[in-house]
């Protein structure tokens, strides 16, 4: 390419120089032709010697161009030689590993199959001994079973029962010991825990009944009261919702409904028409009406006053009004608001020994009932009332899982719970708290009764201080002493899951053993 420019640029001068010689030999003429020739010749030198240098120039460049390409060439040629020399070692090197490999796994495959035959051979030897020791095990079966005079399931049965029985007795003396710990270290915390709350609280120990006479000012007034031809009293009735009895007893009218509400409201509206005097229908309409609005801001004052006794606030309206109203509700005779109060004293007062959360100690046992206000108009148990109530006026879950577990009818979610639990039996089993008809009493005390003489090895079985306490003769035959213990463990539960009681019964199973002889 270089040699080509030079060539190129040489032609290029010389026809330049020729035109230069033709020009000045046409302007210059004859005379300046030498001139011209001189010119035109060191024009040409001049050229030539450009050219030769231009040549030198592009041969040196050239040169240098060829030498490094070569080197280039040659340093990358020499890479790659060095590499694939490398790769062939490798390749050698793996072939080289591949034949151990191959030579080793031969090897092992040689001692693998050595290995099988005399794992096979083993294994066939261990298959003949095995039937041989099944034979003789079933040689030495027969002659046990021959000589026990039991089968081999007779036997595991027996086998299976004296171990159960083991168990129950180990679980028996565990359960006992523990219980023994638990007593000696809770009973007295227990006690004195609870005597402090009851001794703190100011409760009535009589049962409360119903009044359901009004006391009049002399007979006269139950003409008055009954009226022309009757009107008066049924208009009474009508207006009350109550049966109105008018009978030999002296200066007394007696109310006879299920709805303590409205024989209160009864009482109050004969009350105010004695005093008043003026006894007519229209009257009778007027005056229940006014005792009606009376009667509902009674209920919410005694609702008012419950909670500021307690000291509880923030507590939604209608609550109050449904505490108000359990004033009017007893539960064996005894006032349910009486009852709630004294449940909720209770609770805050063990909460406040135990260092718990007196607040909802408190609020629980005072609204545990609550349910009871409505039971009469609405579906459902009190407890299960109780919770719907309370969650829907706003009550905190603590609260209200407290009051679903005052009966047992869930688990106990918290110690606060146990605690309105324990309070409202306090409250309800203390002595004339409440009564009892003789006939659920008897009852009752039957039904204990057969719990306990159901159980296998059971004698007798008397039910003793009203149904407080069951005490259970077994037979000593039949009952060990560690067997007792299990049976009184099984009484107790039976009867926790098959009677409703308040408090507690205790459970106490006697086994004698006598020896009896005659002397002739």
């Amino acid at each position: 390419m270089n040699t080509i420019l030079l060539l190129v640029a040489v032609v290029f001068c010389v026809l330049l120089a020729a035109t230069i010689f033709l020009l000045l030999k046409k302007t210059s003429g004859s005379r300046s032709i030498f001139k011209a020739q001189q010119e035109a010749k060191t024009i040409l030198d001049k050229a030539a010697e450009s050219a030769e240098s231009v040549k030198r120039e592009a041969s040196i460049v050239a040169k240098e161009k060829y030498l490094n390409l070569k080197t280039e060439f040659e340093n990358q040629t020499r890479e790659r030689r060095e590499k694939i020399n490398e790769m062939e070692r490798r390749i050698v090197n793996k072939e080289e590993n591949l034949e151990r490999r191959m030579a080793n796994l031969e090897r092992r495959e040689r001692d693998f199959s050595n290995k099988e035959t005399q794992l096979y051979t083993k294994e066939q030897d261990l298959v003949n001994k095995e039937k041989e020791v099944e034979e003789i095990i079933a040689k030495e079966l027969k002659e046990l079973e021959r000589v026990a005079g039991m089968t081999q399931d007779d036997a595991k049965r027996e086998l299976r029962k004296k171990i159960e029985d083991e168990a129950k007795l180990e679980a028996i003396q565990i359960i006992r010991k523990i219980e023994e710990e638990t007593r000696e270290k809770s009973q007295a915390i227990a006690k004195d825990l609870i005597s402090q709350a009851i001794q703190r609280s100011a409760a009535e120990h009589v049962v409360e009944t119903t009044v359901s006479v009004v006391d009049l000012p002399s007979d006269d007034m139950k003409g008055r009261i009954i009226g022309r031809e009757g009107r008066n009293i049924r208009a009474l009735e009508l207006a009350t919702g109550v049966d109105i009895i008018v009978d030999d007893t002296p200066e007394a009218v007696i109310l006879s409904s299920f709805d303590p509400i409205r024989r209160e409201m009864a009482r109050l509206a004969i009350e105010k028409l004695v005093l008043d005097g003026r006894i007519h229908p229209a009257r009778i309409e007027d005056v229940v009406n006014t005792v009606k609005i009376e009667l509902e801001e009674s209920i919410k004052q005694e609702g008012e006053t419950a909670i500021l006794e307690l000291r509880i606030q923030d507590m939604h309206p209608e609550l109050i009004r449904l505490l108000g109203k359990l004033k009017y509700r007893t539960s064996y005779g005894q006032n349910v608001l009486q009852h709630s109060k004294e449940v909720a004293f209770l609770s805050a007062l063990m909460a406040r020994e135990l260092d718990l959360n007196t607040t909802v100690a408190l609020r629980a046992g005072l609204l545990h009932d609550i349910g009871k206000a409505v039971d009469k108009d609405v579906e459902g148990t009190h407890t299960e009332l109780s919770v719907e109530l309370t969650r829907k006026y706003g009550e905190k879950e603590a609260v209200v899982l407290a009051i679903a577990s005052h009966h047992r009818d869930v688990d106990f979610p918290s110690i606060e719970a146990v605690l309105v639990q324990s309070a409202d039996t306090l409250s309800a089993a203390r002595p004339g708290a409440r009564r009892e008809l003789l006939e659920t009493y008897i009852k009752r005390l039957k039904k204990l009764e057969d719990i306990a003489t159901g159980f296998d090895g059971v004698a007798k079985a008397y039910a003793l201080q009203a149904g407080r306490e069951i005490r259970i003769i077994v037979e000593s035959q039949k009952v060990n002493d560690e067997k007792a213990a299990f049976v009184a463990k099984e009484i107790a539960r039976k009867i926790k899951d098959e009677m409703d009681y308040p408090g507690q019964i205790k459970v106490t199973v006697i086994r004698e053993m006598r020896a009896v002889e005659y002397a002739r």
